[in-house]
């Protein structure tokens, strides 16, 4: 087979499977199938005892959402909101959530011959819960773990969260 060809084959072997989203200068994916939609952020409330990462919950079609900072969540300080800083919702094993990542970049696929090695970055929850690591247009991308990551909301009282938002709590 001619190089030209198998250039060919992966590009038509690609499959548009990851939603692309960075925090700093790092790129970071999730599984399409798992993201629900993107929106700009919408007001929120603060839940009291809440783990630091989850900054409250938001009431987007009329529902009540966990709404989890991805920053903090991996370590990292938080920064305001831009115009660039988007919300993905995501379908996760506790439901829906809100990942606040600073911008979202592209919808793109991936090949088996981009895959890289997933490194250790840490145990317990100081893991990024990394799924796979891609090398696509020349930067590394790491796929995250929804259900990793949003296992911080777990324990969220969104019933408490509900009343907030009814009462007109501190929305942010």
């Amino acid at each position: 087979m001619s190089p030209s060809n198998d250039a060919h084959d992966r590009r038509v072997g690609r499959h548009k499977n990851l939603v692309g989203f960075e925090l700093g200068d790092v790129h970071y994916a999730l599984e399409i199938g798992r993201v629900r939609e993107i929106i700009h952020p919408i007001p929120h409330v603060a839940i009291p005892h809440a783990p630091i990462s989850v900054i409250g919950v938001a009431d987007h079609r009329s529902a009540v959402v966990p709404v989890i900072d991805v920053r903090t969540r991996f370590g990292l300080r938080r920064v305001e909101p831009t115009r660039r800083t988007r919300w993905i919702l995501v379908e996760s094993k506790v439901g829906r959530v809100a990942f606040v990542v600073d911008c979202v970049t592209d919808v793109f696929g991936t090949h088996v011959d981009e895959q890289r090695a997933v490194p250790t970055l840490g145990v317990g929850d100081d893991a990024r819960a990394i799924l796979a690591v891609y090398s696509s247009h020349g930067r590394l991308v790491f796929v995250i773990d929804a259900d990793r990551v949003a296992a911080v909301a777990a324990d969220v009282d969104v019933s408490l969260g509900a009343a907030l938002l009814e009462n007109g709590g501190s929305s942010r």
